[in-house]
């Protein structure tokens, strides 16, 4: 679904990810784990085409990022770390805007709107401008419209901050439809709890470089992720 080959990106003469391997597969929620400037959102950045990268090849579906960033994005969608939202649009318009943008047709974003809305109670307030929203209910508006046109991959940078408990909740099981339909999911995440019981295989960068990588048990053992965490950060 995703292979990051090489990566590379430097600012300034210094990398900030520097030749980053990974590859995930079709039906794995994959977490990213760092401390702050650790690289990972320099890494999802380049992923969804928002930076160049200096070497290396990223592949969404067999498709390079580099060569065919368009047909790459369709398959991708993107929540940021601090979703940039038009304020002065309603709810259902900016919905309506990312709709169309992907080609969604009436009836399938009449049916997702309404589905993940009244999941996050949100349908009442869709008419209502953006810019009366509060941090939590952007935050429900973005992933809803990242979740409009079906995509086979989501990626998404720190998707749990500002959600309260109920959200993230359901949050996760979204998550996990997405990979039972044959989608993946790569997420970074400073909730390590959240990454240890949710993702089947977790990446820890430092440095900008990979530290290591696999599945949940092959990553930890008999320790917990926190403790693995801390002891390859020290």
């Amino acid at each position: 679904m995703l292979k990051i080959e090489h990566l590379t990106k430097t600012y300034g003469g210094v990398n900030a990810v520097d030749d980053l391997n990974l590859h995930i597969q079709a039906g794995e929620i994959y977490g990213f784990i760092g401390h702050n400037g650790a690289g990972k959102t320099t890494t999802l950045k380049s992923v969804v085409g928002i930076l160049r990268f200096d070497r290396g090849e990223i592949e969404v579906n067999g498709i390079s990022v580099k060569k065919n960033p368009v047909e790459c994005k369709k398959n991708i969608a993107y929540i940021p770390d601090n979703p940039d939202i038009y304020e002065f649009m309603t709810g259902i318009q900016y919905l309506n805007f990312v709709a169309d943008i992907y080609g969604v047709s009436a009836e399938d974003r009449q049916e997702r709107i309404r589905k993940y809305s009244d999941a996050f109670s949100l349908t009442a307030d869709l008419a209502q401008q953006i810019s009366s929203y509060s941090h939590g209910m952007k935050q429900k508006l973005a992933i809803i419209s990242a979740w409009i046109h079906d995509p086979k991959l989501i990626i998404m940078d720190e998707p749990f901050v500002g959600l309260d408990p109920k959200a993230a909740h359901i949050l996760k099981g979204m998550m996990r439809e997405v990979c039972e339909n044959g989608g993946a999911i790569f997420f970074s995440t400073h909730v390590l709890e959240v990454a240890e019981k949710l993702c089947d295989k977790v990446a820890i960068i430092k440095g900008g470089k990979l530290i290591t990588s696999g599945t949940m048990e092959e990553v930890t053992g008999n320790e917990s992720l926190e403790d693995v965490f801390l002891e390859l950060e020290e």
